[in-house]
């Protein structure tokens, strides 16, 4: 995609994420995280934060945290009017490249089991690994499964 920068930031970088939070992800399933959230999983060690903009503009991002020689990809948004432009597979392929840099051999997330991310994540080469029944809640209180999947790097 042309003039789209991936880049990881740190704590100065909240309000851009944030920005894309807010107006990415479905209310009606309380998936966003909270700034106080993310600010303190960013304090951990072996987290990143990488931020995706178009020119000036944030257009998503993708938070990790690696572990030992294990990462998961805790959170993955893009700006709704920057979907469909290849940004969030930009954003896995960067979090691969970055877990191998960090000798990283395998890459782990979770996800609502009708979410439609699935497909770009089984794009990317995840694989389900497990299901956790009657995980997440909706704010209308209808219970949702957890998929776990993993990609080796």
């Amino acid at each position: 995609m042309s003039g789209l920068v991936i880049e990881e930031i740190g704590f100065d970088g909240i309000d851009a994420v944030m920005t894309v939070m807010n107006r990415a992800f479905d209310p009606g399933y309380g998936e966003a995280w909270t700034e106080p959230q993310l600010l303190s999983m960013m304090a951990m060690p072996g987290t990143w934060l990488s931020l995706a903009r178009i020119g000036d503009v944030p257009a998503g991002f993708a938070l990790n945290r690696l572990i030992a020689d294990e990462a998961e990809l805790l959170l993955l948004a893009v700006a709704p009017e920057s979907r469909r432009l290849g940004i969030a597979s930009a954003l896995i392929a960067r979090s691969f490249d970055l877990l191998r840099l960090r000798n990283g051999v395998r890459l782990h997330l979770e996800v609502r089991h009708n979410n439609p991310a699935i497909e770009l994540y089984k794009k990317a080469g995840f694989r389900a690994v497990g299901r956790r029944p009657a995980y997440y809640r909706a704010t209308d209180g209808q219970m949702h499964d957890a998929l776990t999947l993993s990609c080796p790097v």
